[in-house]
């Protein structure tokens, strides 16, 4: 059974570094291209640690939350945009998930170890 934990926790790990890419090449082009890859991403994580009872998974769990939350706004904000089209109001709400989002990765990362 620890295997099959460390397992989870390695692929949970993985997937936090996947996230950390996508968030940079967001930041870094602007593009919206990358929110159905953050997407995938968010719902492996969820599906790993949501409901795990491993203290390590217990512990990130607000900083997972944060991440989870925001990018669900993000996604709604998204659906209300006529075309696609983002009016500055929108953006500046997007901004302000996809930084919630960049702290709480920020966090768990530094709760593991890893930064």
């Amino acid at each position: 059974m620890t295997e099959e934990k460390n397992e989870e926790l390695a692929k949970f790990i993985d997937l936090l570094a996947e996230l950390g890419k996508e968030l940079g090449e967001l930041f870094r082009t602007g593009e919206i291209d990358v929110f159905p890859e953050m997407n995938k991403t968010i719902k492996e994580m969820y599906r790993i640690q949501h409901g795990n009872e491993d203290d390590a998974f217990r512990t990130v769990d607000p900083d997972c939350e944060v991440i989870y939350r925001n990018f669900d706004m993000i996604v709604a904000i998204l659906r209300t945009t006529e075309n696609g089209v983002i009016d500055k109001g929108a953006q500046t709400s997007v901004n302000k998930f996809l930084r919630n989002i960049n702290e709480a990765l920020v966090n768990i990362v530094t709760l593991f170890g890893l930064v």
